[in-house]
């Protein structure tokens, strides 16, 4: 049968994939797990507990001290359970690769990495970061506190909810004595909010490795559902160099990098594309100090999204065949291109846990989103997703509002029982081979 159109694949599968995810759930879902159920009302405060003590110790990207402690922490939690844990530097030999960007600092935070043997053969990796978006002293102004539903704290939705679900995820399974899986691989990484420059090779080995990747970034307070595909991020930074002159008597001596800079930016301006997702638009510029005087410097820089990996190799090679046309042949012009984040791309393997994820929900009497629209910013989600073999299906953690806020942030209390039932009775299906990930 012929291919539809390379213009009419997005659109097709995006059908295919809403009308699938609507099909009604088939009746073998309808009994809720009595034992699974008590237990995860029980883990709601513990949880709480655990929420407490994650919100207290301050982790932003480069807060190297409060990773640290972070990392020990969870660290030790996760040996209690049993797991096989090791904490990873950044750039050491068991994760040498660093994928340096401009905005990289010069330390990164750490990983922690815990490995549960089972008897089974089902390979499950669950994800979750620590770092966050905030400075050393905003703590105090967004300490960890509960308001009726509602369970404050700064990063609690982002993503330290992530890593109490997994934490009680997995006492939830120890308690139940459940060992069916073959393995079960944690990792926490602490520089997702600067995009992953030091995890987002192992993240990527490991998503290779499992077939399934359970992500843990928040569902939404107003929209309870996972996520199947997100955009990719990326970034372009152009670099003049000119030559300065006084503006007034000698602007014939300079080069003026001002001018060329403009040049390259217009002659950028139309590689959007619209009929694939890409975009790329141009959003800041500086040149110069003196109004005097011939800027001798400039620079640009312009915000990427793509939905298919394939569009950051055709927008790149087009950058830099652009770049050569120079308006001025004595200025010196570079282009970097960042691949901060791949897309998520869903695949059958994610289609099929999505489904198999609303049937649990169901069990508890509600209802589970699902589907391909690109959403959100970017996520370590994709990184695992790169080999294309693994189910990969993000926002596995509890609902939540105000990420990146600075007093907002929020979980909601009465999504945590849910959660914990979901993702506990999924892991247990997928080992028993309910769920055919790949």
């Amino acid at each position: 049968m012929k291919s539809p159109p390379d213009s009419m694949q997005p659109k097709l599968r995006s059908l295919i994939l809403a009308l699938a995810l609507t099909v009604a759930v088939a009746p073998a879902f309808a009994q809720r797990d009595a034992r699974i159920d008590t237990l995860a009302q029980q883990q709601k405060q513990p949880l709480l507990d655990t929420l407490s003590q994650l919100v207290a110790i301050e982790s932003g990207s480069r807060d190297i001290d409060g990773l640290d402690r972070m990392a020990a922490l969870v660290a030790g939690r996760l040996r209690a359970l049993g797991g096989q844990v090791s904490v990873i530097e950044p750039g050491s030999a068991e994760s040498p690769e660093v994928y340096r960007m401009g905005d990289t600092p010069e330390q990164i935070g750490k990983m922690v990495r815990a490995t549960f043997e089972g008897t089974g053969k089902a390979r499950i990796l669950l994800i979750a970061h620590m770092d966050t978006v905030y400075t050393i002293g905003m703590g105090a102004r967004q300490p960890f506190r509960i308001e009726g539903d509602k369970a404050y704290g700064l990063g609690i939705a982002d993503d330290k909810q992530g890593i109490a679900v997994i934490l009680h995820t997995l006492a939830m399974l120890k308690e139940l004595g459940f060992k069916d899986y073959g393995r079960i691989t944690v990792l926490i990484n602490g520089d997702e909010e600067i995009s992953s420059p030091g995890s987002r090779a192992l993240i990527s080995r490991l998503g290779a490795e499992h077939d399934v990747v359970m992500s843990h970034e928040g569902a939404y307070a107003s929209d309870d559902k996972l996520s199947l595909a997100t955009a990719g991020i990326g970034a372009v930074t152009l670099k003049v160099q000119g030559k300065a002159s006084h503006a007034g008597s000698a602007p014939e001596r300079g080069v003026n990098a001002f001018y060329e800079m403009a040049h390259q930016v217009l002659q950028m301006r139309d590689l959007s594309d619209p009929a694939t997702g890409l975009k790329m638009n141009w959003t800041v510029g500086q040149a110069g100090n003196n109004r005097n005087v011939i800027p001798a410097s400039a620079q640009a820089m312009a915000d990427v999204r793509v939905i298919k990996v394939a569009d950051y190799d055709r927008l790149e090679r087009a950058i830099q065949e652009r770049v050569k046309k120079q308006l001025i042949p004595d200025a010196k012009v570079e282009a970097v291109f960042e691949r901060r984040r791949p897309p998520l791309e869903a695949n059958a393997a994610a289609l099929a846990l999505a489904k198999h994820a609303q049937g649990i929900y169901g069990e508890l009497g509600r209802t589970l989103g699902a589907d391909d629209k690109v959403a959100g910013g970017g996520t370590d989600a994709a990184f695992a997703g790169l080999s294309g073999k693994a189910a990969v299906v993000e926002r596995f953690g509890l609902q939540g509002y105000g990420a990146h806020t600075a007093d907002a942030e929020y979980v909601l209390i009465d999504s945590i029982a849910p959660r914990l039932y979901l993702t506990t009775r999924l892991i247990m299906d997928v080992s028993a081979g309910k769920v055919a990930p790949r």
